[in-house]
């Protein structure tokens, strides 16, 4: 099982493209953790792409560089792992080139396999509140700063395409909870699941720059 699930995983080229298409691509992909060996697994139901140098909204704007977000302008399909407000860990998979600071933001899941784990970690939320947020995913799938920096392939935690593809729709629309080029369609959801962190609100006033 382990062995099919490793056979699975995304390659690196598919995390060597542009943020925002990675991030829509990414919709109805698995993540895989198998952190403190126990496992857990969810699909991918929303993201967010953040463009890196000409974001205003991304870590790596301008190219602001420092420690903490060093991991951000590593090589494409490695994670990128932050404290959001001093609180909640948030899980990006870098894109594209080494050193553009463009990446993904894991923002839900649906639960697949796991749940047990997962509400002992969560501290028994409805299931609907497992993965609904960039930091309850995280916590549900046992990610922490651990992860930072590390190459996505031979990781604790994997995504990988599901056993059956199924047609879906994908919606874009504004990114949340940021005040900087908070209008950029660049938040993705997998069109009428109910495991997104929000309700779809509709696609954004205006697009980002070109790449």
């Amino acid at each position: 099982m382990t062995h099919l699930r490793r056979a699975a995983t995304l390659p690196v080229a598919f995390f060597r493209r542009p943020a925002e298409v990675v991030a829509a691509e990414l919709l109805g992909m698995v993540v895989v953790s198998s952190v403190g060996g126990e496992f857990t697994e969810g699909r991918v139901v929303e993201t967010e792409a953040y463009l890196g140098y000409d974001d205003p909204a991304s870590h790596g704007y301008l190219h602001r560089r420092h420690a903490r977000n060093e991991a951000l302008f590593g090589p494409p399909g490695s994670w990128y792992v932050y404290l959001s407000y001093g609180m909640h860990w948030c899980a990006n998979l870098v894109c594209q080139r080494p050193g553009l600071a463009s990446a993904v933001l894991l923002r839900a899941l649906e639960p697949l396999a796991g749940l047990d784990l997962m509400r002992r970690r969560r501290g028994g939320v409805v299931d609907r509140e497992l993965c609904s947020g960039p930091g309850k995913l995280t916590q549900a799938l046992g990610i922490t700063r651990n992860l930072d920096g590390s190459r996505m392939l031979g990781s604790d935690v994997l995504v990988r395409r599901p056993g059956a593809m199924e047609a879906f729709g994908v919606t874009a629309t504004p990114r949340i909870g940021i005040t900087k080029a908070a209008d950029w369609p660049l938040r993705f959801c997998l069109a009428g699941s109910s495991w997104t962190s929000r309700k779809e609100t509709g696609g954004g006033s205006r697009r980002p720059p070109a790449r």
